[in-house]
């Protein structure tokens, strides 16, 4: 399995959103676009999808541009690749009636430990830990 370039953009740029979260402050497209390598125009419709799913909010005006719109906490890895992707896991041998029983079982716990270890993932873990990445190094 392999996930697309477009749900590691959106985790990264939820991840940028979230290092900002504390401060209340928006960020513009560009400023997220250019700290993370994300072509601008692509990264404005993964913004567009996240908004539509909650993940995100918009502010207009000179101070305007986004941010999260729950805390990093409420904000999983799966909620991201649900937003792009429609489902963390998915295959067609679920529903295909052709294909065997055991392997329908097999795919659909591979969808549970997925669904559950993408749910488990928050951004607050994230942030969590490239906090006590910066304190190692000052020890």
């Amino acid at each position: 399995m392999k996930l697309s370039v477009k749900s590691d953009y959106a985790a990264r740029a939820v991840l940028v959103l979230a290092r900002q979260y504390h401060t209340g402050t928006a960020l513009r497209v560009e400023a997220i676009a250019d700290e993370q390598g994300i072509p601008a125009n692509y990264l404005v419709q993964i913004l567009i999808e996240l908004k539509a799913q909650q993940i995100v909010r918009s502010l207009r005006g000179k101070e305007g541009g986004y941010l999260l719109a729950r805390p990093p906490a409420e904000i999983t890895m799966g909620d991201i690749l649900r937003c792009i992707h429609g489902e963390v896991f998915d295959s067609s041998a679920l529903h295909d009636p052709n294909c065997a029983v055991e392997l329908r079982e097999a795919w659909k716990r591979l969808q549970v430990t997925m669904n559950e270890t993408a749910g488990a993932i928050t951004f607050q873990q994230l942030l969590d830990r490239s906090l006590d990445k910066e304190k190692m190094y000052y020890i």
